[in-house]
């Protein structure tokens, strides 16, 4: 399917509505960055897809076509289930000022979101995005990236939902969301096990200078 994809692009084909179509959303995610940035956005109009399993890219780049796309109906009720498929790729601020159209969006949509703008948004725009699915968040709690938004989230806020929320901030407590770090090189490892070996002997010796002075 990928060298049919790029045999037809090749040829000069456009990645029009038929197109994206005739691929369809079991092999859009196939498409590279070079051939995704060829989609004109009025395309998304007319093409069915979903990009839920696609990578983080692919999300990244179709959805400001699509916000494009559908510009036109952005007050409008059916915004919201035109822009659904491309929500993966939707900044924070998109989705904050989206959470005040009550648009009831699914739980597991909310899971699909970009981590990064997921964790800038509050409780009570988590609450209004959902609306009558609210009662569905326990259940995916233990969900990335939903999981590490709880953990942001002071229990007492929580709390208010009313819906069995746990593992958020106590009071007085810090929870901190872990992050992914490069591995330590051995010689760095090895620097630091020395400098850990010697620090008694150069604290001793710092301290007989100092008494004998």
């Amino acid at each position: 399917a990928s060298a049919i994809i790029r045999r037809y692009v090749d040829l000069g084909k456009a990645l029009n509505a038929t197109a994206l179509n005739a691929i369809g959303t079991r092999y859009v995610c196939l498409l590279n960055a070079t051939e995704l940035n060829m989609i004109d956005p009025n395309s998304l109009k007319l093409a069915s897809l979903n990009l839920s399993a696609c990578s983080q890219l692919t999300k990244d780049i179709l959805y400001p076509k699509a916000k494009r796309a559908f510009s036109d109906q952005h007050y409008l009720p059916a915004y919201y289930e035109l822009i659904k498929p491309y929500l993966g790729g939707a900044p924070g601020a998109d989705l904050k000022a989206l959470s005040k159209d009550n648009v009831n969006m699914n739980v597991s949509t909310l899971a699909n979101l970009r981590r990064d703008s997921l964790l800038s948004l509050t409780i009570s725009e988590v609450e209004n995005l959902l609306g009558v699915n609210l009662g569905y968040l326990k259940k995916w709690q233990h969900k990335s990236p939903i999981w590490e938004w709880v953990q942001m989230q002071k229990q007492s806020e929580l709390d208010k939902l009313h819906i069995g929320l746990t593992g958020g901030t106590q009071e007085g407590y810090i929870n901190i969301v872990a992050q992914k770090f490069q591995p330590t090189s051995s010689a760095s490892l090895g620097t630091v096990a020395m400098t850990l070996h010697l620090l008694p002997a150069l604290l001793i010796s710092f301290l007989m200078m100092l008494v004998l002075s």
